[in-house]
């Protein structure tokens, strides 16, 4: 028997089809995603002060510093305390990266397989505070599934391109559904071993932009062992001097 849907029916169910192509074209795609968290602290150009804390088995130590960005092409990261290390600066431009050692008043050039090296002796790598790799340029990115997702969730994962110093082997991101910003990132080695995880948390406005003002780096190879990072002050497509972003301005006295 031939169905014949009510004269009535039709426009619901145009109606319906509507509403299934909006909602669709609402749902990023996982490059605008992973874009978004790329580019989550820094936009066209930022200044941030930060506190790091670095908490071990046997030892706690808390680092104060200001860091200024242009896209994701230059950074400068100056520490202000303790005053073992006031002073000290990393500078990246492009795919070079360079510290300032003040109590010996030399500038040290770091090699691109050194970026994954903790920074400070912190749970963070280099790349982690400069972003030599992103994971839009340098990794392949899909959609994923995962055991026991929770709702409002979308997960992305990561893998790195072939022939770069990258010591991960996949990197799975959870981002909110409802605004995209990063709720976890997950680091695995080579074998699928999770290795680490960033949490973000405590979520704040900094002028017009909402981000984490909580980052935790959790080793999972170190007992009792995490680094903290907490932005105390933050703002974005501001202004910057170029002259920041210079060997000269490493050397600056502060």
């Amino acid at each position: 028997m031939k169905r014949i849907f009510p004269l009535f029916s039709i426009p619901l169910i145009l109606f319906s089809f509507s509403l299934f192509s909006i909602n669709l074209s609402k749902q990023k795609t996982a490059e605008e995603i992973i874009k978004k968290v790329d580019e989550l602290y820094r936009s066209k150009s930022s200044y941030a002060v930060m506190e790091m804390q670095i908490t071990t088995t046997h030892w706690k130590r808390t680092l104060k510093m200001k860091a200024w960005s242009i896209g994701m092409k230059k950074t400068f990261i100056r520490i202000l305390s303790p005053k073992k290390e006031r002073g000290m600066a990393n500078l990246r431009v492009g795919n070079e990266m360079w510290n300032y050692l003040p109590k010996v008043n030399k500038v040290i050039k770091i090699p691109p397989s050194m970026m994954m090296s903790s920074w400070m002796g912190s749970d963070f790598t280099n790349d982690d505070l400069v972003k030599e790799f992103t994971f839009i340029n340098d990794y392949h990115f899909e959609k994923t599934k995962v055991k026991n997702p929770k709702k409002g969730m979308i997960y992305v994962k990561c893998k790195p391109k072939e022939g770069l110093p990258i010591v991960w082997g996949h990197v799975t991101i959870a981002v909110r559904e409802n605004d995209y910003i990063p709720v976890w990132e997950k680091f695995y080695d080579e074998k699928g071993k999770l290795m680490r995880v960033m949490n973000f948390s405590d979520i704040k406005n900094f002028g017009n932009k909402k981000i984490p003002a909580k980052l935790e780096i959790i080793p999972k190879n170190k007992k009792n062992q995490k680094t903290t990072v907490t932005y105390i002050e933050a703002k974005f497509d501001i202004k910057l001097d170029k002259s920041t972003f210079t060997l000269r301005n490493l050397r600056t006295q502060i």
